[in-house]
């Protein structure tokens, strides 16, 4: 099966992307030159043994670490991001493990700071030594977004980046800060993606949902959103109950939209489909993993 993508495999098993958005709020972004990440997503082939040490310190402390590139990045120069703090800090490599410590210790950060982050942050997975399909697809996604953003003088900040979780997605993107994830997005939907995203819209073809809700919220979440279109403004979504089982979840919620609002019922069903989550996954074979699926949704008058 190595001519097979984990990528080609989802979509062909429905695997939904709803339910899938589970990402750190809180994430320290370090540039380093792509062609020495290894497969772990915050190492590179040649950082000192001490630096890996700190970052998986800081990992273990609750920080998701990942590394991040593009070409005109000079590989000795790092940019270095703490979000949602919306702080860039660029750093000379000589410098890098002093500057972790004295973050780490609540020390004033001035030599390095630069000003704070005025647009989200864009990352696209093309983290070829962990999957293959985030070479295929990922790559090819953030050239198109980059020179969409470009062309167009979109307010983001474009980087390559390391694993982000669910591979089988790719191109796989997230924004920071808040965190927004989105799966399957081509080259060709870049364009619409970056517009709806640029309007405070969610492009709804590819995103996974709010990371600080639950797999079945999410679920729910985008059923709403699926309900509610508008080309002006995203519907105002608060969840009011969520009760039931493991295995089925009713949620209410409230929406308000152009002055109109009301209620939706929505019921979450969780199922067991077979998916290879990986391509390091392929020569075992799928295997059974629990998804979400809305089978109910109705609507309440204000």
């Amino acid at each position: 099966m190595s001519h097979v993508f984990c990528t080609d495999l989802s979509r062909k098993q429905l695997d939904p992307l709803a339910g899938s958005a589970a990402h750190a709020e809180r994430n320290l972004l370090i540039s380093w030159p792509r062609a020495k990440w290894t497969r772990n997503l915050r190492h590179a082939g040649d950082m000192p043994d001490s630096l890996v040490r700190t970052l998986d310190a800081i990992a273990a402390e609750g920080r998701r670490v990942n590394l991040i590139h593009r070409r005109e990045q000079d590989g000795d120069l790092h940019r270095v991001f703490l979000m949602p703090e919306r702080r860039c800090f660029v750093i000379p490599r000589e410098a890098l493990e002093d500057f972790l410590a004295a973050w780490r210790s609540g020390e004033p950060l001035m030599t390095w700071e630069e000003a704070p982050v005025e647009h989200h942050l864009l990352l696209c997975c093309t983290h070829g030594k962990k999957d293959k399909c985030c070479a295929k697809y990922g790559y090819r996604t953030y050239q198109r977004l980059a020179r969409e953003v470009a062309a167009h003088d979109l307010p983001f900040d474009v980087w390559e980046s390391s694993h982000l979780g669910g591979c089988r997605f790719a191109a796989s993107i997230i924004l920071l800060s808040p965190v927004r994830k989105y799966g399957r997005i081509t080259s060709e939907q870049a364009l619409p993606f970056l517009q709806a995203e640029a309007q405070g819209q969610r492009f709804l073809p590819g995103y996974r949902g709010d990371s600080r809700l639950t797999p079945a919220q999410q679920c729910a979440q985008l059923a709403a959103l699926s309900r509610l279109p508008s080309p002006q403004r995203m519907p105002r979504l608060t969840l009011l109950e969520d009760s039931g089982s493991e295995h089925r979840r009713h949620q209410r919620w409230h929406w308000e939209l152009e002055g109109d609002h009301g209620h939706l019922n929505i019921v979450c069903e969780a199922t067991a489909i077979k998916r290879v989550d990986t391509c390091a996954d392929l020569d075992e074979g799928p295997s059974d993993s629990r998804i979400w699926r809305v089978i109910e949704l109705t609507a309440e008058s204000a």
